[in-house]
């Protein structure tokens, strides 16, 4: 008994383009990397990561009341400048083209996150006054939110 191989012809379609322009385009086209649902939660651990403690220590709490408002508006900066600085070089390496429509979006997304993260970490351990000193919740806030925004952005782009 001798069994019969059977092979199936699989063809193989390519694209040939007529004009020599028209594939040059669709090769030099940027690639999108998709930012979902598992990029987010890593940034929520990354966020986590940082914000636990740094939160807890005193000296950010001391700081949030002796840093006037401008010193804390340069560490917003600070924290936005270096997370696009983070996402533009992680989105444009070995990409022709980029798109600035996701850097803005990724940095705001991961700004936010952490922000969030860190203001439920300080409302918890009741050093975030909202409702009756909110410069100061915001100074605490701003100032934890900078080294765990940077660790949240790291970790939301690990593959």
């Amino acid at each position: 008994m001798q069994k019969k191989v059977v092979k199936k012809n699989v063809q193989v379609k390519k694209r040939i383009y007529k004009k020599p322009e028209v594939a040059f385009e669709k090769t030099m086209e940027p690639v999108k990397k998709k930012f979902g649902l598992k990029n987010i939660l890593q940034a929520i651990v990354g966020a986590i990561f940082l914000a636990i403690p740094i939160g807890f220590t005193e000296e950010t709490w001391n700081l949030g009341e002796n840093l006037p408002m401008s010193n804390i508006i340069m560490i917003l900066a600070f924290s936005l400048f270096f997370i696009a600085l983070f996402a533009y070089r992680n989105l444009s390496k070995n990409k022709p083209g980029f798109y600035w429509y996701d850097l803005a979006k990724r940095v705001v997304v991961m700004y936010v996150i952490s922000f969030a993260i860190v203001t439920l970490l300080l409302l918890v351990i009741q050093r975030a006054p909202w409702a009756t000193d909110w410069v100061l919740a915001f100074k605490r806030t701003i100032i934890v939110a900078f080294p765990s925004s940077l660790s949240a952005t790291i970790a939301g782009n690990l593959k």
